[in-house]
């Protein structure tokens, strides 16, 4: 039976980069579009024996800003994925956008081309915090940009926001939600600012201007709150979606399910294979024209690791995790999680229903933390409930890591 894939697309232009942005993006770049189009396509191509066996549900364009790259060369590069992979007709076909480069004859085009869901980069409602943070749009052009998306005829809209911005209130991201929901967008992603090294951002860090952990958890309670009450209900600690509109893509990254990406820096997960592509569009095309490796990274993905990739990742979403499932995937004591898991219940952080434990919105507030106390209860119980005859087999299974010559000749023939 043909399984499930997800295919991810990066995307790394942009007009201009964010002040906070550590993805892997550029601006001013242009002139190389021409030849990353050229890679993404002989690298799809190259990768359908990869593809063969699964049938492609979620295609997800991100980036960068993919709506910046143009309607044809993303039409272009899903034309391709349907011509060598199973790609399904009701597929959920996302693609992200910036409020300045959404224009309809594109959105027409991309919408006819089978695109059935837009994620729109709108950020905060104050014009002066977008400028701060280096925004090139105003709220006024996000309106339009939802506007546009619906008249051209997209029925799944999601908006991301992000709080805890520099100089924002809770106040002014309770105006911004009110802002956000008066648009009537299907879904919300809406993120706590994270200032991370080597971004512009990074010598303000400890400004007094940038919200501390206190204001930025207070304003992840009010959203939980404020989004529910008006029906987004919450299904992973920064999604939240109305009834039957949650993002089927990036579901499967926090259940663990295979997806393939392509472009520079994208990741992958199939073939219980994780690995990534090298972080440089030039390189990355230059590679691929030269029939060289891509792959910057990798590693093999013991049924241990995807134990605790299913505890880590299942736990961000309010469907949580199972003893029957974790015992499904590694017969390794659980016992001693759910007993740390019940104290968590004791303390408000978490809840059990029926045999599902999973995080209140204040459990969430603390996830990484309360995760990584089961992770550490997960090894110690490992530790005295592998079979001795399987002692040697599991060490070098967890141990084992691919090289790039495993990987090209074993499972990618080509990528």
């Amino acid at each position: 039976m043909d399984k499930e894939l997800g295919i991810y697309v990066h995307i790394p232009f942009c007009a201009g980069k964010c002040a906070y942005c550590d993805f892997y993006s550029r601006a001013g770049c242009d002139e190389l579009m021409p030849e990353y189009q050229r890679a993404l396509l002989d690298h799809i191509r190259e990768s359908q024996s990869s593809m063969e066996g699964y049938l492609v549900d979620t295609v997800y364009f991100g980036g960068g800003t993919p709506s910046y790259y143009g309607a044809d060369r993303l039409i272009e590069i899903f034309t391709a994925l349907k011509k060598y992979a199973m790609v399904l007709v009701e597929s959920e076909v996302t693609l992200e956008a910036n409020p300045d480069s959404v224009k309809y004859t594109d959105l027409k085009k991309l919408r006819r081309a089978g695109f059935n869901r837009i994620s729109i980069g709108a950020q905060c409602a104050d014009d002066t915090i977008l400028k701060s943070i280096g925004r090139i749009h105003t709220w006024k052009q996000v309106t339009e940009a939802v506007a546009t998306a619906r008249q051209a005829g997209f029925e799944n809209v999601s908006i991301d926001l992000i709080y805890g911005l520099p100089s924002q209130t809770r106040e002014g991201w309770a105006d911004t939600l009110k802002a956000a929901v008066n648009l009537k967008p299907e879904h919300f992603s809406c993120y706590g600012l994270k200032i991370e090294e080597g971004t512009p951002l990074y010598p303000y860090k400890d400004s007094p201007f940038i919200p501390d952990d206190d204001a930025q958890a207070d304003m992840y309670l009010y959203t939980v709150d404020f989004l529910e009450r008006y029906g987004y209900r919450q299904y992973e600690i920064s999604n939240f979606a109305k009834r039957g509109y949650h993002s089927r893509h990036n579901l499967r990254y926090w259940q663990g399910k295979e997806y393939l990406g392509f472009g520079a820096a994208a990741h992958s997960y199939i073939h219980n294979a994780r690995f990534s592509f090298i972080p440089d569009m030039k390189k990355y095309a230059d590679s691929i024209e030269n029939g060289k490796s891509v792959i910057d990274s990798m590693e093999e993905i013991t049924d241990f690791e995807r134990a605790g990739e299913y505890l880590m990742l299942g736990l961000r979403t309010n469907h949580g995790v199972s003893a029957k499932e974790y015992y499904d995937i590694f017969p390794c004591r659980f016992d001693l999680c759910e007993e740390l898991m019940e104290s968590y219940r004791k303390n408000g952080w978490m809840v059990k229903n029926e045999d599902r434990w999973s995080f209140t919105p204040q459990g969430m507030l603390l996830s990484n933390v309360l995760i990584g106390n089961i992770l550490e209860t997960q090894t110690k119980a490992r530790a005295g409930t592998v079979a001795p005859w399987k002692e040697r087999e599991l060490a070098e299974r967890q141990f084992t890591m691919f090289t790039k010559d495993k990987v090209e000749t074993e499972l990618f023939n080509g990528i």
